[in-house]
C-alpha cells in the first residue's frame, strides 16, 4: 500500500507537470506560433480587403472633407441658407488645386447640415404628427423612408441628365447630395414646417414663399459656379454651342422643382 501511495504520488505528481509543461510547449511549439501568425495575417488582409471594397464605392477621404465643420461655419452656412440675397462671392476657393475645406469657405459644400437638418425634419414630423393624433411608428418612419426616396430620385435625375446632355463638370455624388439634399431641400422644409407649426396654415404658405424663393436663388448661383463655369472644356466639338443652353436648362429645372417636392413632403404634417 505504502509502495502503491508512493508511486501513485509520483505519477499524479508527474501528469500535473506535463500538463504544465504541454500548456509552456504548445507556445514554444513552431508550429503552432506558425498558425497564429498566419491567422494575424490573414485578419490583417481581409481588413485590407473591406476597405479596398469600400474604397472603391465611397471615398473616405472624400467624405471626410464633407464633415470638415466647426461651429462658426454651421452658423455662417445657416444664416446663408435662410438670406442667400446678400451674398456676393459664390466661388469656392482653392489652395494649390484642392478646395478648401468647409471650416475655411462658407461656399463650401458639406454633409453635416444636410445630415443634421434631415434628423429634424423627421422630429418635427414626429411633432406635427403627435398634434394631428396621427402619430405612429409606421407613419413617421412612411414620413422619413419617403424623403429620402426623393433625395435620391432627385439625385439620380441630375446625375443621368448631365450625362445624357454630355455636360461636362466636376460635381460628385457628394457634392450633389450637399447642395440639393439638407443645404436646400430639408433646410426649407423645416423653416415651412415651423411656420405652419406655430402660425398654422397661413404661416406656412408664407414660410412656404419664403423657403421655396430662397431655395431657387441659392440653387442658381451656386449649381452656377459649377455647372456653367466649365465652358471652356466643352468650347470645342459639335454641339457645343448648345451646351451652354443645356447647362441653364437643367440649373433651372432643377431649381424649380425644388418647391414641388417641399410641398409635398410637408404640406400633410402642418
Amino acid at each position: 500500500m505504502a509502495a502503491h501511495g508512493y508511486f501513485g504520488g509520483r505519477a499524479r505528481g508527474a501528469s500535473a507537470g506535463g500538463g504544465g509543461g504541454g500548456a509552456a510547449d504548445l507556445f514554444r511549439d513552431p508550429v503552432a506560433s506558425a498558425a497564429m501568425m498566419y491567422g494575424s495575417s490573414l485578419a490583417f488582409q481581409s481588413k485590407d480587403m473591406v476597405n479596398k471594397e469600400i474604397s472603391r464605392f465611397v471615398s473616405l477621404n472624400k467624405l471626410k472633407y464633407f464633415f470638415a465643420v466647426d461651429t462658426k461655419y454651421v452658423l455662417k452656412k445657416l444664416l446663408l441658407l435662410v438670406f442667400p440675397y446678400a451674398q456676393q462671392d459664390w466661388e469656392v476657393r482653392y489652395h494649390r488645386d484642392t478646395p478648401l475645406t468647409p471650416r475655411h469657405d462658407v461656399n463650401a459644400p458639406d454633409l453635416y447640415i444636410p445630415l443634421m437638418a434631415f434628423l429634424t425634419y423627421i422630429l418635427l414630423a414626429g411633432m406635427g404628427l403627435g398634434i394631428q393624433r396621427r402619430f405612429s411608428p409606421e407613419v413617421l418612419g412612411l414620413c422619413a423612408s419617403t424623403a429620402l426616396v426623393w433625395v435620391v430620385i432627385e439625385v439620380m435625375a441630375l446625375l443621368i441628365s448631365l450625362y445624357l446632355l454630355s455636360v461636362h463638370s466636376d460635381l460628385s455624388t457628394f457634392d450633389l447630395l450637399a447642395y440639393n439634399v439638407g443645404s436646400l431641400l430639408t433646410m426649407r422644409m423645416i423653416l415651412a414646417m415651423l411656420g405652419g407649426l406655430m402660425f398654422g396654415r397661413n404661416g406656412y404658405f408664407l414660410s412656404l414663399a419664403w423657403a421655396s424663393c430662397s431655395l431657387m436663388y441659392f440653387i442658381v448661383r451656386s449649381l452656377r459656379m459649377k455647372i456653367l463655369s466649365s465652358l471652356s472644356s466643352d468650347s470645342m466639338g459639335p454641339g457645343a454651342s448648345a451646351k451652354p443652353q443645356f447647362r441653364l436648362y437643367i440649373t433651372m429645372a432643377t431649381a424649380a422643382f425644388q418647391p414641388i417636392i417641399i410641398y409635398w413632403l410637408t404640406s400633410h404634417l402642418v
